[in-house]
């Protein structure tokens, strides 16, 4: 995660919404009791909150919260928050303060405006950031360390049976203290274990778009025509994480055909019905065994960002990995070659970077180029790596301990599901667990059963009424400029797009153009495929046009099956321009309102080398 920022208004622009005159939609009524007050915005604030700009944090957020879920946004906004104010001083960008409007997520930044103060924390900043870039390497390599045992320690959380006597075992060793302290330690460690990995996500990363942005505003002072996708190219080609579970399924359909399984793996079956069948052979179990290895971690990956509970990993549900398995057998017994194309992307490249370095003629400024794009391509892979270990593999494992949780309330009759439980504030989860103990160690009924099950129907009634919700992009005054460089690499958030927003809400859209960023070059045409969330990527079919509010790493794989990709949300670092870079596909990130306008089976063309996309047919 990153900053926004709000900048004075401009009284040459038309206001956004304000906060506080966006009603309730139908059958959402009471939405505010999901939430805890201080993601609301309060009556008693609105002097102050109404004149703030607030932008909608889609990309992390793009659905409405459940409210347990909140615990993401919280962990997440502090640790870039304390990293940014207190770790590191980051000199002109505090934190963000965070709002929930019908559901929906949105954020406003903190800034140091006092020139002083801006020079006494650059002091204490150029300290601290200079040992981390100086010891970099050692210190990601910590870093690894730190996040995956930090994994095993949250695994390790035992949630208590919590049966009808304290086991014998504890007694007679004189333990002393029973399993309701356990289930109340079990809850608070899990939180603490959230607060904890989202500040070691935050640890490396914002120096590492700093790194970048120092090379990208290098770039602009010596070539003020340069694009952000030449500077992007330049850092291109290498290696990250994310693509190491395609990875993994290429090698898997590979491995499928060495040992005689490609009519079993490319069956169409459903996957637990191909697993079933391979299990009855060795072949089969050699297979299965293979699987295993690469799934944990890889398949650890969430089919969202991570950041919502049902957002489920392949790990949960095999149905998308086995699918592609199968896609990639066929596709290598027709002789296709599945890698990326990393030696063409490194040769272009090393060509771009030798064709602007010779244009800089004195010495010293070469060396200068030389150190910035070199700390660049160091701390890169940082930059998208900690997306795999803290929101795929973490959050994975997060979502499936608080659902153990879920299922001891659902053991005790507080839920009919486990799943019930996200429908709770964190702080209502702690009540439960304390009716629980109370109920426990007493021999009585807990209240539970007759509190919640009415609270988490109507709960989930609201939120559904909440997903009809169109959210705008932003809310308050218009900024007068955005000028924050991460805002536009990697959000998208420019002066272009404020002002279509602003003019969208005004005349709404019906041209037959999109403008967008140029997020990875070339142009395509075809039949455009609208998927709005995770569960859709099925319908995805060969050489169609993937449209979306923003693509996660997790659905990689089907960058094999299309011929470009169009996204809502984004700047030129964002997922989709990263990935479409790497698979060398066309694609414009950051339209705003791609989803929106184009249908499925309507044919565009993607030009990914002007960030436009043009609508082919009505």
């Amino acid at each position: 995660m990153t900053t926004t920022e709000a900048v004075p208004q401009s009284h040459a622009k038309p206001n956004f919404p304000d906060p506080y005159s966006i009603p309730t939609p139908p059958g959402a009524e009471g939405w505010q009791e999901m939430y805890p007050y201080y993601n609301l915005f309060l009556e008693s604030r609105r002097d102050r909150d109404a004149q703030r700009t607030w932008f909608r944090n889609g990309m992390h957020f793009p659905e409405p919260m459940p409210p347990f879920d909140m615990v993401t946004s919280d962990s997440a906004f502090m640790s870039t928050g304390v990293m940014n104010t207190r770790v590191f001083a980051l000199p002109p960008a505090l934190g963000i303060d965070v709002r929930v409007l019908n559901g929906y997520v949105y954020m406003s930044a903190n800034s140091v405006e006092d020139p002083a103060e801006v020079e006494r924390r650059a002091e204490e900043f150029a300290v601290r950031v200079g040992y981390y870039y100086q010891n970099w390497s050692e210190l990601y390599a910590k870093w690894e360390r730190k996040m995956s045992d930090h994994i095993a320690a949250l695994r390790a959380v035992e949630i208590p049976e919590m049966g009808e006597y304290e086991p014998r075992e504890r007694v007679l060793a004189g333990r002393g203290v029973a399993s309701a302290n356990d289930l109340l330690v079990a809850y608070q460690a899990m939180l603490a274990s959230l607060d904890a990995a989202w500040n070691l996500h935050s640890e490396l990363l914002n120096m590492g778009y700093a790194a970048y942005l120092n090379f990208l505003t290098l770039c602009r002072g010596h070539f003020p025509e340069i694009t952000d996708q030449t500077v992007a190219t330049m850092v291109s080609g290498v290696d990250v994480l994310l693509f190491r579970p395609d990875d993994e399924l290429k090698k898997l359909a590979a491995r499928g055909i060495e040992l005689g399984l490609a009519a079993e793996l490319t069956s169409g079956a459903p996957a637990e019905e191909v697993r079933a069948r391979l299990a009855g052979s060795e072949a089969g179990r050699q297979w299965l065994a293979d699987y295993a290895e690469s799934a944990e971690p890889w398949f650890h990956f969430s089919y969202g960002n991570g950041f919502y509970h049902h957002h489920r990993s392949w790990s949960d549900d095999p149905a998308f990995p086995m699918t592609m398995i199968g896609e990639y057998v066929g596709r290598l017994q027709a002789g296709e070659d599945l890698s990326r194309p990393i030696e063409r992307l490194s040769a272009e490249r090393d060509e771009t970077v030798a064709r602007y370095r010779e244009l800089i003629e004195d010495p010293g400024e070469q060396e200068a180029f030389d150190e910035a794009l070199g700390l660049s391509r160091l701390v890169f892979p940082y930059v998208e790596n900690h997306n795999f270990y803290v929101e795929h593999w973490y959050m994975t494992t997060f979502w499936n301990k608080m659902r153990e949780l879920g299922a001891l309330f659902v053991r005790y009759g507080f839920f009919e599901q486990p799943d019930d439980l996200f429908f709770l504030r964190r702080s209502e989860v702690a009540d439960a667990v304390a009716d629980l103990q109370m109920a426990w160690c007493g021999g009585g009924e807990p209240l539970g059963p007759d509190h919640w099950p009415p609270i988490v129907a109507q709960r989930r009634r609201i939120h559904e009424a909440l997903r009809r919700f169109s959210p705008p992009p932003a809310l308050g005054p218009a900024p007068s400029g955005i000028v924050e460089p991460m805002t536009i690499m990697l959000w998208g958030i420019t002066d272009e797009q404020v002002d279509k927003w602003l003019a969208a809400q005004q005349d709404g859209h019906d041209g037959a153009t999109l403008a967008g960023f140029a997020g990875a070059p070339g142009v395509a045409e075809g039949p455009a495929r609208v998927v709005l969330t995770p569960d859709e990527l099925d319908t995805l079919q060969e050489g169609e046009i993937l449209v979306a509010p923003i693509t996660s790493p997790s659905w990689t794989p089907v960058f094999a099956r299309i011929k470009a990709a169009v996204s809502d949300i984004g700047g030129i670092m964002c997922h989709a321009a990263i990935v479409s870079r790497e698979y060398g596909l066309p694609a414009v990130v950051g339209t705003g309102t791609a989803t929106a306008t184009i249908r499925t089976g309507q044919r565009v063309r993607v030009d990914g080398d002007t960030g436009t996309v043009t609508l082919l047919e009505d």
